[in-house]
């Protein structure tokens, strides 16, 4: 496979960062713009790559999540013969795996379209399958409905804002950092780095000078990032790692010599209500009221309301909390997965106790790294795509069967799973056991997973104070 090193970084742009192995432009548009790619089956770094056909097209892929969010995967489950999504997921897996080198040794991609195991996960990969001349009748369902989504009007800006306005929102958690730039009607912007911020801070009630450089050197970045945008505006935030720290009055006048700005410590309740601010705020509010969680590095927030937050709440459990503070052998044991799964559930006491109307919820939402994590698992995404993750519809026995795969494996197996991020390995054991035990209290059958979140309302709480 060779491309140009015009198209290769006219791919990058597209994907938003470096494809990480090699592929072919099998489908442009009328201006010559890549829309679809045909991928290598095994990655540059020896990881398996599932998803044979790429659909990378930026208006391709707009109108595609717009089906995607309008409940396409589950439409097209229910209207797509069982038989024939089968029969596609065996042909798929077919000529991908006709790739393989024959000396191939090592882990080597499984299932059909995208990577899934069974039905409709993802309208992308079939669609760009299909728009590569594939035998694909999800893709053909994709497209008989696709020149009706594109006569949808924009979303409008939010209340407010102005088209001048760019504006910033950072977000310092105990796992990662992250930014947002937004214009008021489109995001410029979107990063994410694990800085690892709250790395033994339960253990010590200080934040690690290893992990403030850490956080530092990413925000040094991000400061870049800014001032080629022309941002006017930010608004930084601190939460869990930065409230159970001794030293916090450092970290914020180091970060604001580097950016700017002071940071805010949130409270477990602002940030509950930014959270459900973001994640709900392409959601219908006929779908509500919504039950939004945030599952952090240090704690999780749930939050209930239709258009906005009536009540919220905060515990002190999330992926590094729970991992540093439970699991200490490599696969865990299965005591220390039963003291994980024992603590979140007497926290989540609190939250009935906090938010009883939460009974009345008719749409779960699941927002951070954990989430997207076990929602890219199923999907088996080798490489992030937040349009394929944003507005997915998780359901427990996926949700479960990912808590299986990855809290049995030792580390070093883990990180062959498409869809986990290397530098969450080691904490995703934590995560996975606040999620699954959440759906198992609550009785969630199935959740949207949201990747608009608390850097979403800190940007809009900018555009429309």
């Amino acid at each position: 496979m060779s491309v140009s090193d015009a198209d290769r970084l006219r791919v990058a742009q597209l994907l938003g960062r470096q494809p990480g192995g090699a592929f072919d432009i099998v489908v442009r548009n009328a201006a010559g713009d890549p829309v679809v790619l045909r991928n290598a089956p095994i990655l540059d770094s020896g990881r398996p790559m599932p998803t044979l056909y790429w659909l990378v097209g930026e208006h391709e892929r707009r109108i595609v999540g717009r089906i995607e969010s309008d409940r396409g995967v589950r439409r097209a489950e229910h209207e797509v013969a069982p038989d024939a999504i089968a029969d596609a997921h065996s042909r798929y897996a077919a000529e991908r795996d006709a790739d393989i080198p024959s000396d191939h040794v090592g882990p080597r991609p499984t299932a059909g379209v995208g990577g899934t195991r069974q039905g409709v996960k993802c309208l992308h990969a079939h669609y760009a399958w299909h728009l590569a001349g594939g035998d694909d009748p999800v893709g053909a369902w994709v497209a008989e409905r696709f020149a009706s989504y594109e006569d949808e009007p924009e979303q409008p800006a939010p209340p407010g804002s102005t088209a001048s306005a760019v504006v910033a929102a950072i977000d310092m958690g105990t796992n990662s950092t992250r930014l947002l730039v937004h214009d008021g009607t489109d995001t410029l912007e979107r990063l994410m780095t694990i800085t690892r911020l709250g790395q033994d801070v339960d253990a010590t009630g200080r934040l690690a000078d290893e992990a403030i450089e850490r956080t530092l050197a990413c925000l040094r970045d991000f400061r870049e990032v800014m001032d080629r945008f022309g941002v006017t505006q930010v608004r930084a935030a601190a939460t869990s790692a930065a409230r159970d720290a001794a030293n916090r009055d450092e970290f914020f006048a180091a970060v604001e010599a580097t950016i700017g700005t002071r940071p805010e410590l949130l409270s477990g309740m602002e940030e509950g209500r930014l959270s459900f601010r973001g994640a709900t705020a392409e959601l219908d509010p006929a779908a509500g009221p919504f039950l939004v969680f945030d599952i952090g590095g240090g704690s999780t927030e749930f939050a209930y309301g239709t258009t906005e937050a009536e009540a919220a709440i905060s515990l002190d459990i999330g992926c590094v909390r729970l991992t540093e503070k439970y699991v200490e052998h490599d696969p865990p044991r299965p005591e220390e997965l039963v003291a994980c799964l024992s603590i979140t559930e007497l926290h989540l006491d609190d939250v009935a106790r906090e938010i009883p109307q939460l009974a009345a919820a008719r749409t779960f939402v699941g927002l951070a790294g954990t989430v997207s994590t076990a929602a890219a698992v199923e999907l088996g995404l080798a490489e992030y795509d937040r349009d394929q993750i944003h507005h997915f519809v998780l359901t427990k026995e996926a949700a479960e069967d990912v808590y299986r795969t990855l809290v049995t494996e030792s580390k070093a197996d883990r990180m062959h799973n498409p869809g986990l991020e290397e530098a969450r390995a080691d904490v995703i054991v934590g995560g996975m056991c606040v999620l699954v035990q959440t759906m198992r209290t609550f009785g969630i059958d199935e959740l949207v997973v949201s990747e608009a979140d608390i850097l979403d309302g800190l940007a809009f709480s900018l555009l429309d104070p």
